[in-house]
Order: structure tokens, then C-alpha cells, then sequence
């Protein structure tokens, strides 16, 4: 009766001592399972700074570049800009300068740059057998003598007492003469326009000094003469 006794109370224990060994395999099975899920987990959230850091750092690249690209962009811009403007000035330059020269061409200048004003129209003097018919522009021998207007040469040579002259003519019945000139610079026939030097001053023919004789005339010839400071300064020139 003892044996059998023990016999059953031993074999509680041994099955208890089995489900225990389960129980604990179990649990340390759920811990090893718990620890590497958890080291997964770590892991990948270790692992998530790399990734943002090369997204970072990969879009930092593409904004330098991009921001470089613009700045190149730009530059062409402005040296192209620059290069327009530059050749829109030199049009600009160039349409002023012929509108200057077409309206210098249609104009009228005094034939000295620079002067003194000496004997005037209808002058009287021993000088002259009749009364002055000119203006006398008085200025060291040798001065740059200029047409008062476009024209073509109708006289160039002696003048008896105007000396070396040169005639021009402007229109049906309009000339302009230079008188007591040292260099005729024109021949006859050309055609000169408003400025251009025609001859040197000087004092030849019937002169008291240098000077330039100037007439305005309705003929090539003596005794045709207007008053030549009226007219010039008619024609928009203040001698």
C-alpha cells in the first residue's frame, strides 16, 4: 500500500517538473523571439538616419547645381543684354550722326569757325571804288576758309581785286563768293556741301591785311550782292 502510494505521489511531481521545463523553454523562447524582434526594430530605426541623411545630402547637390545652373542662366542673359544694348547705341550712334551730316548738309554755316567781324555791307572807304559789298571776316593768313553751304564751284582762281576767289552756287539765283584767299583748295565743277574746306584766308588781290572777303549774290558776278549777315542769319546761323 506504500509503494503504490508513492508511486503516485511521485508522479505529480515528475509531470509538474516537465510542464516547468516547458513553461521555462517557452519563456526563454519568447524572450530570444521578444530580443530579436526588438534588435530588428532597433536596428531599423538605427538605420533610418542613414537614409534621411542620403536623401539630405543628395538634395543639397541638386540645389547647388540647380542654383548654378540659374547663375549661368542669368549670366547669358545679361551678356546678351549687354551686347544688344551696346549694338542698339552704335544704331542709334550712327542714325544721329547721318541726321546730323543731312542737316548740316541742308543748312548754313558763317565760312570762318573763328573770327572777327570787320568792314560790313555798304561800307564806304577809299578801298572801294563804290561802296563795300561784302563782310569781312578777319582772321590770320592761312585760316581753314569753309563753304557757307552745299553747292557746286562755278569760279576758282584770280579775281582781279578780290584776289584768288572761289564762287559757288547754291540755286537758280543764289551764290556765295571768298575773296583774298592764299590756297584755292576747289576746282570748277565740284560740288562741295556745307563746311567743307574750300581754301586758306589770305590777303591777296585788293587787301589792307588778312581777311575773307564774303559776298551772298543773286548772279556769279559783281553788283548782284545782298547783305550777308541778314541773310545768314535768316538761315538760322548768328555770325
Amino acid at each position: 500500500m506504500r509503494k503504490n502510494s508513492t508511486m503516485k505521489n511521485r508522479t505529480p511531481k515528475s509531470v509538474n517538473r516537465r510542464r516547468a521545463a516547458v513553461v521555462t523553454g517557452g519563456l526563454v523562447a519568447a524572450l530570444a523571439l521578444g530580443s530579436t524582434a526588438a534588435f530588428a526594430a532597433s536596428g531599423a530605426h538605427e538605420a533610418a538616419p542613414a537614409s534621411t541623411t542620403t536623401t539630405a545630402s543628395t538634395s543639397s547637390v541638386a540645389d547647388v547645381l540647380a542654383k548654378q545652373a540659374t547663375a549661368q542662366k542669368d549670366a547669358a542673359a545679361q551678356a546678351k543684354a549687354k551686347v544688344k544694348a551696346a549694338a542698339d547705341a552704335k544704331k542709334r550712334a550712327a542714325v544721329k550722326a547721318a541726321a546730323d551730316r543731312k542737316a548740316r548738309i541742308a543748312g548754313w554755316m558763317t565760312p570762318a569757325a573763328h573770327y572777327v567781324l570787320g568792314a560790313g555791307y555798304h561800307q564806304v572807304g577809299s578801298h572801294w571804288i563804290n561802296t563795300h559789298s561784302g563782310q569781312d571776316f578777319v582772321v590770320p593768313s592761312g585760316t581753314s576758309v569753309r563753304a557757307a553751304h552745299t553747292g557746286t564751284v562755278v569760279t576758282a582762281g584770280w579775281g582781279g581785286a578780290y584776289g584768288n576767289n572761289i564762287v559757288i552756287k547754291h540755286g537758280a539765283h543764289l551764290y556765295t563768293q571768298y575773296g583774298h584767299l592764299s590756297k584755292i583748295g576747289v576746282h570748277l565743277g565740284q560740288n562741295v556741301i556745307t563746311g567743307q574746306e574750300i581754301g586758306k584766308s589770305g590777303s591777296t588781290g585788293n587787301s589792307t591785311g588778312p581777311h575773307l572777303h564774303f559776298e551772298v549774290r543773286t548772279t556769279p558776278v559783281y553788283g548782284s550782292s545782298v547783305e550777308p549777315l541778314h541773310f545768314l542769319r535768316a538761315h538760322g546761323v548768328n555770325p
